[in-house]
């Protein structure tokens, strides 16, 4: 009986532990097969678990495509950079191998100069108690030559993760056109303004990856089927039509500028006129395209998107329309000063305050930027006929230059005086890109270039242009007949006696420009008058006879002094730029051109008198290329002069050297109001100006004893000489008036 009641608990203990082997199998078998369905083990993956230890990924860098210049040198790339960490955890050094950072004291020290930061910002970063460090903006995107200088050192504990930045090589360089990119929330690069956001799909790239897989070991298995291999794909890379010689004289001239005059805005592009090429553009505030310091100040590019009445540079294109028309004949004679519109009260005057110049020839005319000249040229072909040729010119719309927000033209062409007022730059505005597009018709027979920034764009995995612009015709606005006529009277803008550009003459070149000043409106509406106050622009181009070189600058509301006028910063830009781009091109001199100009066309640099006894200063000032010396007082040695040494003055400008502090009176009669304004610069007087034109009477009597705060009133005269500039003019005669 015991035998049988033991076998029973046997087989029952044998029953129970196959059901429970069973229902383990098929929990198992279960559990197989859900693994094998789902792929998942509590929601990891574990094909994706597994490939963590059986394959190695490795990323593959791309980088974003360069942006470089004419001659394929680059403005724009990306290139090595490293961040800087310090390893702090002790743990991590053992015996006599050091990985941590050993002496905070002595790594800050070592660190502080080669990274341009404080010490104590660095020690302070050193001592906190974590494992691993970063240095923020001191330790990020250090250069390869940095780097190494820090290796250099073998500073335990010290190491770099590598990486990449968008580097621009020159700084400040046509950084409105280039733009930057920069990392967005998800670090990715992206293109913010400028050519860099407008062709991001073209710059973009795209990082490859691969990957190997091993065994458990980390043995690389057989080659077959185990390596999968995304390659990476460049950005494509956009060559410009930038010229990084002359873009460089712009910037250098326009920085100089800025600097000395403090002005709103200079804008200035220089272009090729036969292609529509543009080799140089830039403004004034501008910014770092690495650091981003200045950006705050401007984000617009104000050549393609400032628009404003351009002032006497429009005479250019309505001295083509006259002449195409027929209605310009340079020897015809008019009478200057004020022509009367119909049913309009108010004339039109010329910017002399209206006095004119009496009856002379339309040739003249035009040097002297006569308003009333091309108020006539207006009347004659008719307005109607005017806009057509504004629009033939492609001055009513974007010129389509391959740039972000261009802006147009307001055409102002309600009133019959708004379309007068447009033949000489007023009532209308346009853009600096706008004038250069249709000054191109000018320079190149008639033929008008459509302006462009991009040569080419080049996918540099393939080698392909994928893209390659050329120039484009945007229309035949004059005949070749026309526009070498306009080239004629142009040059003799700059090279006649009368013109108005002289100050822009470039020795050995000649010059065919049109100089202007533009008025601006207030907060109130109203134009803004005063010293300074207005945008004073050149539109010029170089050889005359068949022009290389197209250039136009702006500079809006310098700080000039009394005694200056607007050609002063505008010349720095165009006069630097055009004469260093033109030896850069190999574009011979003309001896012709520089034997045959007068020297008082193209100014007399006033030496360095003070110190000198007045007789020295003086010697040979009687000679035809000489200033006329003005002596304040009857000391022996000069004390002080105005313009000051270095300035340009044309022949038989007013020099006033000042021998004793409180010198006689001198006449003043016949005087310009420039000259007044020199004179009381120099002696610290406060001046009444009454009237315009020349000085006509003084209320100190000449041979008084002058002091110190005396107070001068001037009255002065329509009826004067030649003023030295159409900037001159105007300011005088709109500061009489306000």
């Amino acid at each position: 009986m015991q035998n049988f009641v033991h076998k029973k608990r046997i087989h029952l203990g044998a029953a129970f532990l196959l059901v429970i082997f069973a229902l383990l199998f098929f929990l198992l078998i279960g559990r197989f097969l859900f693994l094998q369905a789902t792929g998942e083990v509590k929601g990891h993956n574990m094909s994706a678990e597994a490939a963590k230890y059986y394959n190695v990924n490795k990323n593959i860098q791309a980088d974003r495509g360069a942006i470089l210049d004419r001659s394929g040198d680059p403005i724009a790339e990306d290139t090595p950079s490293f961040n800087l960490v310090a390893v702090l955890d002790k743990s991590l050094s053992t015996g006599k191998i050091k990985r941590h950072v050993v002496d905070p004291q002595e790594t800050a020290s070592k660190l502080a100069p080669l990274l341009e930061a404080d010490e104590s910002e660095i020690l302070e970063k050193l001592l906190q108690d974590r494992k691993q460090v970063e240095f923020g903006a001191i330790g990020r995107d250090i250069s390869p030559s940095v780097k190494n200088k820090i290796e250099e050192l073998e500073l335990p504990g010290i190491a770099f993760i590598e990486g990449k930045k968008r580097y621009y090589w020159n700084g400040v360089f046509a950084s409105h056109v280039v733009g930057f990119a920069r990392p967005d929330e998800n670090g990715q690069v992206k293109g913010s303004i400028g050519l860099e956001k407008m062709l991001e799909e073209e710059l973009k790239e795209q990082d490859g990856n691969y990957t190997i897989k091993t065994d458990n070991k980390g043995t690389i298995l057989p080659k077959d089927a185990n390596v999968s291999f995304v390659p990476a794909i460049n950005g494509k890379n956009v060559h410009l039509t930038l010229d990084k010689t002359i873009q460089t004289f712009l910037e250098e001239a326009m920085t100089e500028v800025d600097e000395k005059y403090e002005p709103e805005k200079i804008m200035a592009i220089v272009a090729d006129p036969k292609t529509g090429q543009i080799l140089a553009m830039g403004s004034r505030p501008t910014f770092d395209l690495n650091t981003r310091a200045g950006l705050t100040d401007n984000w617009n590019n104000d050549t393609i998107s400032y628009r404003y009445e351009p002032g006497s540079t429009m005479k250019i294109f309505s001295l083509a329309a006259a002449i195409e028309e027929g209605v310009y004949n340079g020897s015809e004679l008019y009478e200057s000063g004020t022509y009367m519109l119909p049913k309009d009260p108010i004339p039109v005057r010329d910017h002399n305050g209206g006095v004119g110049w009496g009856t002379i020839t339309f040739d003249e005319g035009v040097q002297r930027s006569s308003n009333v000249a091309f108020a006539l040229l207006a009347d004659k072909m008719g307005t109607d006929t005017l806009l057509e040729y504004i629009k033939a010119f492609g001055m009513d719309k974007p010129t389509g230059i391959d740039l972000p927000d261009e802006t147009t033209s307001n055409i102002n062409y309600h009133y019959y005086r708004d379309r007068i007022s447009t033949a000489f730059g007023q009532g209308s505005a346009f853009t600096p890109i706008q004038q250069i597009q249709a000054a191109t018709a000018i320079a190149n027979d008639g033929k008008m270039m459509q302006p462009y920034v991009i040569d080419k764009i080049v996918d540099p995995n393939t080698n392909e242009v994928v893209l390659q612009n050329k120039p484009k015709q945007k229309g035949e606005p004059i005949s070749k007949e026309t526009a070498d006529k306009v080239l004629s009277v142009l040059e003799s803008v700059v090279s006649a006696e009368n013109g108005t550009g002289r100050p822009y003459a470039i020795d050995g070149y000649s010059v065919a420009a049109k100089t202007g000043t533009a008025q601006m409106p207030g907060p109130d509406g109203k134009y803004l008058y005063g010293h300074g106050e207005y945008i004073y622009s050149i539109t010029g181009m170089a050889p005359a006879d068949d022009p290389e070189l197209l250039m136009y600058v702006a500079v809006q509301k310098p700080k000039i002094e009394k005694h200056e006028n607007g050609a002063g910063p505008v010349s720095g830009v165009f006069n630097n730029v055009m004469r260093r781009s033109l030896q850069y091109l190999s574009i011979q001199p003309d001896e012709k051109v520089e034997s045959a100009r007068d020297k008082k066309q193209t100014g007399l640099e006033v030496p360095d008198l003070t110190g000198r006894s007045v007789k020295t200063a003086i010697s040979g000032s009687e000679g035809a290329e000489s200033p006329n010396y003005i002596i304040l007082g009857n000391g022996s040695k000069v004390l002080k002069q105005i313009p000051e040494a270095g300035q340009s003055v044309i022949k038989a400008e007013r020099v006033l050297l000042l021998t004793e502090k409180e010198p006689p009176m001198p006449d003043m009669t016949g005087w310009s109001l420039r000259d007044v304004r020199k004179l009381t610069n120099l002696l610290g007087i406060k001046p009444n100006i009454v009237g315009n034109g020349y000085v006509h009477k003084q209320n100190i009597a000449p041979g008084s004893v002058l002091k110190s705060g005396d107070h001068l009133i001037i009255e002065l005269k329509s009826n004067r000489p030649l003023p030295e500039s159409e900037d001159e003019e105007e300011e005088e005669e709109r500061e009489a008036v306000s």
